[in-house]
């Protein structure tokens, strides 16, 4: 089932049992899918666009919540991470450090990599094999931690 069909059943079904929060963070996501269909006169958005998409949602809402928390608005902060729930449940499972770590190895290992210098060239393969699978910040982290 497409995306867009998925978060409209989605809404359908937030309406029903009332859930305002839920339905804001769907409405969010349905309102940027369809911004990115008619962006470029698409007729669809692909699945890699989708996740990229639904992954700037998802840092949007941490951001927020992370300004509320330093004014010490946690009834707000709350709320955006309550979002942000509801929108990772979207995307491809993470995957765990451990996973990363091996693949950042053998990347490592394929690029010849021994310094930090190299770190650009490691970061560029390591995104793309990683896309939608793992935070970059994590991945960024675990390459720094290699290549030292």
């Amino acid at each position: 089932m497409p995306l867009v069909d998925q978060v409209n059943n989605d809404i359908k079904a937030a309406m029903k049992a009332r859930e305002k929060d839920k339905l804001a963070a769907l409405r969010a996501v349905k309102s940027a899918l369809l911004l990115a269909a008619t962006e470029k006169g698409n007729d669809g958005t692909s699945e890699e666009a989708e996740i990229k998409m639904l992954q700037k949602q998802v840092k949007q809402r941490k951001e927020a919540a992370a300004a509320y928390e330093s004014q010490g608005r946690q009834d707000l902060a709350q709320e955006e991470l309550d979002q942000a729930k509801v929108i990772e449940a979207y995307l491809p499972a993470q995957m765990s450090e451990d996973d990363v770590i091996a693949i950042i190895d053998d990347v490592i290992a394929q690029t010849g990599a021994s310094s930090m210098k190299d770190m650009g060239k490691v970061m560029g393969m390591a995104s793309g094999k990683l896309a939608g699978k793992a935070d970059n910040k994590m991945v960024a982290q675990v390459v720094k931690s290699r290549l030292t």
